[in-house]
């Protein structure tokens, strides 16, 4: 009998997803992180019919008509009308819009912005203009912006004593590229906070904000089902529906 669990366990596939509540300074948030290495991470937009996915459920109930289960969602950068991104959007290797460099309205707007870039064996963020000029082969890729932590420092524009507070989202990677950090904040949040999260709490050198006004996670082990507006693109983990 201990030989059989023992079978199972080394045939069956490990996951590395973790998510959990904790708090930073008065902010409660959620964070779910996921390895490169264990876990399938992607991005999605459309399904086969080029419809956009809109909702969480919407993505669930296609994925497990592939046989596959959504464990982890969130938001994945800003979106026109049509919900179609207003950046940089790479799926299956496929470039299906190009980055926007130019300054702009609005947070995309607020250069440095950045790329979250989903390789074969590594996650990262890095600025719109060092995406451009390294040409990272990405699998998957979302623009958006601003940059909350760039090389280890907080975006100049964000001040200290601002009044602006939303819930807001991104995401951090870690400095061997391995860890994927997803966090959305419990409570409206400012920019300079939101950017200290990351840095200060979670030890990262590399962050980007994804959105403030949508911003929603769909976690099941932490029982956040994530009743959203409609989305463009969709960041999520999915693993094979169990039989």
């Amino acid at each position: 009998m201990r030989s059989l669990a023992l079978l199972l366990f080394l045939t069956s596939p490990i996951y590395a997803l973790e998510c959990k509540n904790d708090q930073f300074e008065d902010i409660p948030f959620s964070i779910c992180s996921a390895n490169i290495k264990q876990d399938d991470l992607r991005i999605f937009l459309k399904n086969d019919n080029n419809d956009v996915f809109g909702r969480f459920q919407t993505l669930d109930t296609y994925l497990q008509s592939q046989s596959l289960t959504l464990d982890f969602a969130m938001n994945g950068g800003m979106f026109r009308l049509d919900l179609t991104p207003v950046g940089l959007y790479i799926e299956d290797g496929k470039v299906l819009r190009r980055a926007v460099s130019q300054a702009g309205p609005g947070n995309f707007g607020m250069l440095p912005n950045g790329v979250f870039c989903i390789s074969e064996h590594s996650v990262q963020v890095l600025e719109t203009s060092a995406y451009l000029q390294e040409n990272p082969n990405c699998l998957f890729a979302t623009q958006s912006g601003p940059m909350l932590v760039i090389g280890g420092k907080l975006h100049p524009r964000f001040l200290e004593n601002s009044s602006s507070q939303f819930i807001r989202n991104g995401v951090g990677t870690s400095q061997e590229g391995q860890w994927a950090h997803f966090v959305i904040t419990n409570r409206p949040i400012i920019f300079h906070k939101f950017a200290r999260l990351f840095k200060d709490h979670l030890g990262l050198n590399s962050a980007l904000y994804l959105d403030g006004n949508v911003s929603q996670m769909y976690a099941p082990l932490i029982n956040r089902v994530g009743h959203s507006r409609s989305l463009g693109p969709i960041i999520g983990v999915v693993s094979p529906a169990a039989h």
